[in-house]
Parts: structure tokens; C-alpha cells; sequence
């Protein structure tokens, strides 16, 4: 007999099956118990009569398999138990209840026991939240017209030309592991392709140890040729995050409604406001005072403010001043540039633009910041064949997902968090 899958048992009413899955909770009553199997597609009662089936020795989070008829009881259906077979046992003490509506621990208690934990009902929605978005992610850009690509994640030498490098032994040489596929989504948009895009990790060797910071995390990345300017990819992004947001309504209804989270709405056009600008309303009405950037609970005040005035949960902020982007980015007027980061209930979640597509400009830019232009002579390479004017983004996707669902660190929406100090499991 095949394994029958807990979502397809309305279709099974009458029939004898095999379910496999965990006990998830288990309930004696005298000669009767009561048996809430669970596997991946969801969760059933299976009624067990203790004279005829022997349940000695099953502890929740057993691995059984349970052959029995199915019954309709009321809306729902259950499992008239026959016969069950403890695949695997458990060893030890569970180092805390899964089987609650919370898990009621701290979390590094959590990430200490990261595969137990994501057999939580909640926790295990997180990912399939995630899931779902990357795919709406390469579906929408596939009908666009990019090609996936796929880059290497050891390199030369940094994209944004800093310090926040890992550094690693490559044979005899010294190495880095990637920050950003930047260099090799503008090499390819050069090379004929117009239209790239990947998703990979990357990795950054900042010391922050905050509630929004990851060094090693998902980066949704995008690029395109033939762009007037950087108004293009935000409008481009509009159109993606709605059908993103859109596909996860669709396929994760389940899942958002057990996290309770609340989807964003997102209009013909998502607020866009010029950093300056921004700063001005935050040093008038918050008496915040800023300079030239604006910094994390400037990003929170911002949203305030946008969704009260626009009643949007989104604020495109643009034209960053030079000195605070990549040697890569499109300069605008004063100092500014044709760049912008996209604040989503108020976090940053997007950093992307315009870039330069002058061979001569770039190799300026580079040298600029301070930099040898020699060392990036691969990049500069194609720069100087006919390079059409271009841009793109990056999409931090830890971040997407923990702004969707509600979460207050970002650890909770990385399966197995990377962080000033986490390296394991």
C-alpha cells in the first residue's frame, strides 16, 4: 500500500490508507486515545483503540506510519487506526514543546535546536513564506525577459571597493567571498544577455550584531540594459513586489493566516521621496537631525510619516549623495546620485539605481574612492565594447520576508542564521 498524504484524505472517505508522519500530540482517554499525526501537508486525528492497537513507547515526535480507514466527522476528517508501526523512537527529552501554539523559548534556545524547531507549525510557515516569494521573484522576472545566471562567490576583490570582506585562503592566493554579484550582473547585461538576474547568498564582514543585520544572507539581484534612468528599475520593482505579494496570497494563504500576518497593499506607484528631502521632513517634524544619510530609526520615522500622509507601507528614498554609494553608481546633481533603497514598514529592504556605462567615468569613479582601477580590469573590460546605459537592485530577502510576516529580528526568517557569532548548527 502507498503512503497517502494528509491533504488528500477527503478524497480517501472509506478507504483503508497508510499515513507516516510524527506524533504531534497524543491524548489517553481509558481504552481510547486520541493521536494528531503530522507531516508535511498537514495535520489529522487518528482514533486509536488501545485493546486492539498497542501504543506503548510512543512519545511525541515519534516517527510512526498508521494504516486505517477514513472517517468523516463532522467538517472534518479522521482516522480510524488499525494498526501502528514506530518507525523511529525518540531518545531524549524534547528541549522544548513544539506542539503548542508558541514556542516558549528565547531564540537562541531556538537556533540552538533550529531543525526541531522549524517542526513548530509557525516557524515551519516562515520558510514556506520565503519559498514562495523567491519563486514569485524568477517567475516574474522570466516573463520580463531575464536570464538566471549564476555567479561565483569567490572573488578578486569587493564590489563596493570597502573593507567588509571576508578574507580567504585561496591555494596561494588571497581571496574574498562575495558581497554582491554587482560586477558580474553589469558584466553580463554588456555581454548581450540585457536582463539578469540571481539569487544566491552573499556575504558581508560587518560587526553589527543588531536585530537586522545577517553576514551571510539571500540577496534577490536584479539588472537591466537600455533604462533611461534609475525611475525605470523602481517602477520595474513596483510591478514585481505586487506580483510577489500577489502570488503569495494565492499560495500562502495557510501560512499567512497562522502567522496572522498582514499583506501590504501597493497602489499604481509606491511613494518616492529625495533623501535630502526626507531629511528635511525628519529634522522639521521629528526633530531628528541628520546630515547626509539617514540612519535606522530615521528609516522607521520616514515610514510614520509616509504612511500617515500617503497611507502606503512602502517609501521609495532617492538621489544619495556620492560619497555614500559605490564607485559604480550614476552621479546626479550637487553630489547627489541616481540611486535609491526602498523602506518597507521601516526597514531598507532594496538598495538599488542607475549605473555608469562610460568606460572613462567609471575608471574616474573608481579612482575616486580611492581605489586601484587596475585591480578591477576584468569589470572595467567590457566597459570599454559598447556598454548600454543600465541598473538594477538587490533585494535583501531575510528582510522581505521578516517586514511581511511581522518578525522582530531577522534571524527568525534565515533557516540557519549566519551572525557575528553564530556559525553552527
Amino acid at each position: 500500500m502507498n503512503r497517502t498524504l494528509i491533504k488528500g484524505l477527503n478524497s480517501k472517505i472509506g478507504e483503508t490508507v497508510k499515513l507516516q508522519g510524527w506524533v504531534h500530540r497524543l491524548r489517553k482517554l481509558g481504552k481510547i486515545a486520541f493521536l494528531i499525526l503530522r507531516e508535511h501537508s498537514g495535520l489529522v486525528q487518528c482514533v486509536v483503540n488501545t485493546r486492539e492497537v498497542d501504543i506503548k513507547g510512543l512519545r511525541l515526535e515519534s516517527v510512526v506510519e498508521i494504516t486505517g480507514t477514513v472517517v468523516k466527522n463532522d467538517e472534518n476528517v479522521e482516522i480510524l487506526a488499525e494498526n501502528i508501526r514506530l518507525i523511529s523512537e525518540v531518545k531524549e527529552e524534547l528541549p522544548f514543546e513544539i506542539n503548542k501554539k508558541d514556542i516558549e523559548v528565547n531564540l537562541d534556545t531556538i537556533l540552538n535546536h533550529r531543525v526541531l524547531s522549524l517542526r513548530h507549525q509557525s516557524l515551519n510557515s516562515i520558510f514556506k513564506i520565503q519559498a514562495c516569494l523567491t519563486q514569485g521573484f524568477i517567475e516574474f522576472l522570466k516573463v520580463e525577459g531575464f536570464t538566471q545566471i549564476f555567479t561565483p562567490k569567490i572573488v578578486s576583490e569587493g564590489a563596493e571597493g570597502g573593507t567588509e570582506l571576508f578574507e580567504l585562503k585561496y591555494f596561494e592566493k588571497k581571496a574574498y567571498l562575495a558581497q554582491s554579484p554587482q560586477f558580474y550582473k553589469q558584466m553580463m547585461v554588456g555581454a548581450g544577455y540585457e536582463r539578469v538576474f540571481e539569487t544566491a547568498h552573499v556575504y558581508r564582514a560587518e560587526k553589527h550584531n543588531t536585530n537586522r543585520h545577517l553576514n551571510e544572507y539571500v540577496s534577490l539581484d536584479l539588472e537591466m540594459g537600455f533604462i533611461e534612468d534609475e525611475k525605470d528599475i523602481m517602477m520595474l520593482e513596483t510591478r514585481l513586489l505586487k506580483s510577489m505579494l500577489h502570488k503569495l496570497k494565492n499560495e500562502c494563504a495557510d501560512e499567512l493566516n497562522i502567522l496572522g500576518a498582514k499583506l501590504p497593499e501597493i497602489g499604481e506607484e509606491i511613494t518616492s521621496i529625495p533623501l535630502p528631502e526626507a531629511i528635511k521632513i525628519l529634522n522639521n517634524k521629528y526633530g531628528k537631525e541628520l546630515d547626509i544619510d539617514i540612519d535606522p530609526e530615521g528609516e522607521k520615522l520616514i515610514y510614520e510619516h509616509v504612511k500617515k500622509e500617503y497611507g502606503s507601507e512602502f517609501v521609495f528614498l532617492t538621489h544619495y549623495p556620492m560619497e555614500k554609494r559605490p564607485m559604480y553608481t550614476m552621479p546626479a546633481d550637487d553630489g547627489l546620485t541616481h540611486s535609491f533603497d526602498l523602506i518597507f514598514r521601516g526597514l531598507e529592504i532594496t538598495t538599488g539605481g542607475q549605473r555608469i556605462h562610460n568606460f572613462d567615468m567609471l575608471k574616474k569613479s573608481i579612482e575616486s574612492k580611492g581605489l586601484n582601477s587596475e585591480k578591477f580590469r576584468d569589470y572595467l573590460e567590457v566597459f570599454k565594447y559598447g556598454m548600454p546605459p543600465h541598473g538594477g537592485l538587490a533585494i535583501g530577502l531575510e528582510r522581505l520576508t521578516a517586514q511581511i510576516i511581522g518578525l522582530g529580528n531577522v534571524r527568525e526568517a534565515a533557516l540557519f542564521p549566519r551572525d557575528r557569532d553564530r556559525i553552527t548548527p
